[in-house]
């Protein structure tokens, strides 16, 4: 690739990263059962330039985006940057890779799907580990709320990304790789 290449390819990544932002600031929905997880549309940028540019171009936005996420929104920033790393970041990788192998309509269908379930089931692990100590909660507590609050937010969360990913990713795949 050369510098004309990797700076256009730069920019597109610069793009998609502002997106993610715009998408994290203007769309954001509370899950009702536990209203601190919010859902937002910013990883469907992310994700896409996984798709696009490969899982290394997916997990340096997600960290990025995290970065500035966790700034702009005040909070526990560390906690929030590192859970959303931990989420997109996984989502980026594993769909990134899967995809990579194979630029096809199913492997993309495969890599959302395989993409949505390690990101749940990594999200599952960490809320054990970090839910109770940042909540000062029972891990009994956190263990209680898998089922009804946070298997449902963190698939719903990713099935959404993923059909939207999967109705705009060929069309934007073409302005992407002018």
């Amino acid at each position: 690739m050369n510098r004309t290449e990797r700076t256009a390819r730069l920019t597109k990544m610069a793009m998609l990263a502002a997106i993610s932002l715009v998408l994290m600031f203007m769309i954001r929905f509370p899950f009702p059962p536990f209203p601190a997880m919010v859902y937002d549309p910013a990883d469907i940028p992310i994700i896409i330039s996984s798709f696009a540019f490969g899982p290394l171009s997916g997990i340096l936005i997600t960290i990025v985006v995290s970065i500035i996420q966790a700034f702009a929104l005040g909070g526990d920033q560390i906690v929030g940057f590192f859970m959303h790393v931990m989420a997109t970041g996984s989502f980026a990788l594993v769909a990134g890779l899967l995809y990579k192998r194979n630029k096809t309509k199913r492997m993309a269908i495969i890599a959302l799907i395989v993409g949505s379930l390690v990101m749940t089931a990594i999200m599952v692990g960490w809320n054990l580990i970090i839910t109770p100590w940042y909540y000062k909660m029972p891990v009994n507590a956190v263990v209680a709320m898998i089922l009804p609050i946070i298997l449902p937010f963190n698939l719903m969360k990713a099935a959404i990304n993923s059909m939207v990913i999967f109705l705009i990713y060929k069309p934007i795949a073409k302005f992407l790789h002018k």
